[in-house]
């Protein structure tokens, strides 16, 4: 496959968190040609796993109101990269609380993934969370204050996955991924 260029974008929308910009290439065979491109700071997601005593995974969920589908969808707690120069590390555990209303002391990145590459630049980091502890929800903005927090067998969470019953790309991703990590079949990403 031959060179693509990037020759700039042409700002188009400059919002809070994202950009939307015409990018103008040319290809390898000098034919130029233009993409739209939302311009993003990238998320995080956590699925986070509770044990209970007699050592069975159960994962903390949410069921939050989704405006670009009108409707309430169920997901792994998940946020926007938006402040500056934070860790995705920092902005997951920020996340959960604020979510969940709890912290962890064991992360692990499970995988780092293009969500659209049609259409945007983010790029999203998964985490598994263990050692839970309720400190408190920190709620930010109206579908934060009016989502469901809830718990679920882990399997039975991974059951919905494969019949479509979570259908949220991350949400999706995050599961499997740490069904794949608890049953010993992969290492964590390094």
């Amino acid at each position: 496959m031959g060179t693509f260029r990037h020759l700039g974008d042409r700002k188009i929308y400059d919002g809070y968190i994202w950009k939307v910009v015409v990018g103008d290439f040319v290809a390898p065979n000098g034919e130029a040609f233009t993409r739209d491109i939302v311009r993003s700071p990238g998320a995080v997601a956590v699925v986070p796993i509770r044990y209970n005593d007699a050592g069975e995974p159960f994962v903390v969920l949410i069921k939050q109101y989704r405006a670009a589908f009108d409707r309430v969808i169920i997901e792994v707690p998940a946020g926007m990269r938006d402040i500056p120069g934070e860790d995705p590390e920092v902005t997951a555990i920020r996340e959960l609380v604020e979510e969940t209303g709890y912290t962890a002391t064991n992360l692990e990145l499970l995988h780092q993934f293009y969500p659209s590459t049609g259409m945007t630049d983010s790029v999203l980091h998964v985490y598994m969370a263990t050692g839970l502890s309720h400190v408190g929800q920190e709620t930010h903005g109206p579908e934060e204050d009016h989502m469901e927090v809830f718990e679920l067998r882990f399997d039975e969470a991974v059951a919905m996955v494969v019949s479509g019953e979570i259908a949220d790309a991350k949400s999706t991703i995050g599961l499997l991924l740490a069904d794949r990590r608890l049953r010993g079949l992969d290492s964590v990403v390094k």
